[in-house]
């Protein structure tokens, strides 16, 4: 008798013979219907487990709602929140949901064991403009202390605070300004370079509301061949969908008070190997003048400004769970 494997299951082949009872029939049908059964819902609750719901929920920060997006597993280890760059909105950057591929960096973070939440900052996403139709880099910094004080009492811990290019700039200033909801801080794709001072604006400058365009969504992508075709037109498409129109900011200025000198939580500085708008000088500075001793500068071979996004997202998640998994 030979046996047939389904489903990770060995089943005995049976053959049965003219003169075998209808009863007998009967059972071994049965009995095969209630494997086969067992098998499918087990394969399809093991498929269920693995998706995991995205989360939305509304904050109230200086009176202005706040956009948070999360997800998370049953038994997290930790909690971390990220912080998107100028233009894209927080779930076409971190929760990039592409057929066939694993590329959201918050599910990959999930499967590491950690609370993961993206903030959409005023005028981007699912989080409206406030009256005065600008934002600045002090409202934004204040408006991620209410989000991480907020996960904190979710949570009942401290919380990782992960910033992307601008938002690298504005989580400094964050933790600069009241680290005490913090257990760690990552800069990816830091670009302000900390010796030279942004000028102030110019009275009477008025709104642009800059129409995004599809080229602008996909200028991050910059490392040939790093991320699929496929992959590149659903950005686009979710980013266009998500942040039509440019975020107006104003007092840029606001950035010279950054003092790394101040920042004593651990913090992890990443960057892409081939990222135009971080490169290594501007690495170097930080590095060397953050306070804290419990600080780490990796390189992400291979990748580029969206180095979460592409081939390098694996690498990504390993550096950035290995840190940040310390401090827990």
């Amino acid at each position: 008798m030979q046996p047939l494997s389904l489903y990770g299951l060995i089943i005995p082949q049976i053959i049965f013979m003219n003169n075998c009872s209808r009863s007998r029939l009967a059972l071994m049908t049965f009995v095969l219907v209630i494997l086969f059964t067992a098998c499918s819902n087990r394969t399809e609750n093991s498929i269920i487990k693995s998706k995991v719901a995205l989360e939305k929920h509304e904050i109230t920060s200086l009176g202005h709602p706040i956009t948070v997006w999360k997800k998370s597993p049953q038994n997290p280890i930790g909690a971390i929140l990220f912080v998107h760059g100028r233009t894209w909105s927080g779930l076409p950057d971190f929760d990039l949901q592409v057929e066939g591929e694993e590329l959201s960096l918050m599910d990959g973070m999930v499967e590491q064991g950690f609370s993961t939440y993206a903030i959409d900052l005023r005028g981007y996403g699912d989080t409206p403009r406030d009256s005065s139709e600008w934002n600045t880099p002090m409202k934004a910094a204040q408006d991620i202390l209410s989000v991480t004080s907020w996960i904190a009492q979710e949570e009942r811990s401290k919380v990782h605070l992960f910033g992307w290019s601008m938002g690298s700039t504005l989580s400094l200033l964050a933790t600069q300004l009241d680290p005490k909801d913090l257990l760690s801080l990552t800069l990816f794709g830091f670009w302000k370079d900390m010796d030279l001072e942004i000028p102030k604006d110019t009275a009477g400058y008025p709104l642009q509301k800059i129409v995004n365009t599809a080229k602008a969504a996909a200028s991050d992508f910059i490392v040939p061949g790093s991320i699929s075709d496929k992959a590149v037109e659903t950005y686009v498409k979710m980013s266009l969908e998500s942040d039509p129109i440019k975020v107006d900011w104003q007092n840029q200025s606001e950035y010279n008070a950054l003092d790394p000198s101040l920042i004593e939580v651990p913090v992890l500085i990443m960057q892409g190997e081939f990222d135009p708008i971080g490169p290594t000088e501007i690495q170097a500075k930080l590095f060397t003048r953050l306070k804290t001793a419990n600080k780490s500068w990796s390189v992400i071979a291979g990748g580029d400004h969206a180095a979460h996004l592409e081939n390098s997202r694996d690498l990504f998640i390993e550096v950035l769970t290995n840190f940040i998994t310390r401090f827990n």
